[in-house]
């Protein structure tokens, strides 16, 4: 996929998709964006005294997600006992980026840390476990969401971070969405930047409880999905 370099306005790099005219990240701040959508509404709500966490990102992308994560877990706030909070990360993604355009990346640099972690998280294997750090474990899919068996009642977060659904619609379906609920804790939670209409409409039929909340700069609102029911109270819907 052929992507070009650009600066957003909190300094931080995004990517630009001439071919769709999409961006990765909004042009107000990828950082900003990202630690709002998915830290603070998603990662930080569903924490609450656990001792780990097992996340899955629908779109790896830039990577942003997850160093941003590895960030805020390594926090002192986040220490349980002797022992941090021990994170597995499963990202799905169909098109990875070239070293060339990730090395580039200068989400290091803004956040003031070395560059290490976030280059070993790019450079790990695809489809295979990979220690990060001693907290902080990565695995990688490469394929497409829709074609991914994902195990059930495992994740505690997910960030559905795909591009936009009049961008990429195959990515916001009924199958995909209940793919991923069965995958879920009672009480995960999902964070995503949309909130229109047919994605409300989808969630709240498969089984989520949803609230829109105030967005980042240059969004008014976006989305927080929780599951409340288990498997034994799933709603009479069958993947079409």
């Amino acid at each position: 996929m052929d992507v070009k370099l650009v600066i957003t306005e909190d300094g931080s790099h995004s990517l630009f998709v001439p071919g769709l005219d999409e961006h990765y990240h909004s042009i107000h701040g990828a950082i900003s964006e990202s630690q709002h959508i998915f830290i603070d509404a998603g990662l930080k709500y569903s924490l609450k005294e656990k001792t780990s966490v097992n996340i899955l990102e629908i779109g790896f992308g830039t990577g942003l997600n997850a160093i941003l994560t590895l960030l805020e877990l390594s926090k002192p706030a986040y220490r349980q006992g002797r022992h941090n909070v021990q994170c597995e990360y499963t990202a799905i993604e169909t098109f990875p980026l070239e070293k060339e355009t990730y090395s580039l990346l200068n989400y290091p640099e803004i956040l003031c840390m070395k560059n290490d972690s976030f280059l070993i998280m790019h450079d790990s294997p695809w489809n295979k476990k990979t220690t990060i750090s001693s907290l902080f474990v990565l695995q990688k899919i490469l394929g497409k969401a829709q074609e991914i068996m994902l195990p059930e009642n495992y994740f505690d977060v997910v960030y559905f971070d795909a591009f936009a659904p009049n961008v990429q619609p195959e990515m916001w379906t009924k199958n995909i969405f209940f793919s991923i609920y069965r995958s879920m804790k009672t009480a995960a939670v999902l964070t995503s930047y949309s909130t229109k209409g047919d994605v409300k409409r989808v969630l709240k039929e498969i089984g989520f409880t949803i609230e829109k909340l105030a967005g980042p700069k240059g969004k008014r609102e976006i989305l927080r999905a929780v599951k409340i029911r288990d498997d034994g109270c799933l709603p009479t819907l069958k993947p079409t």
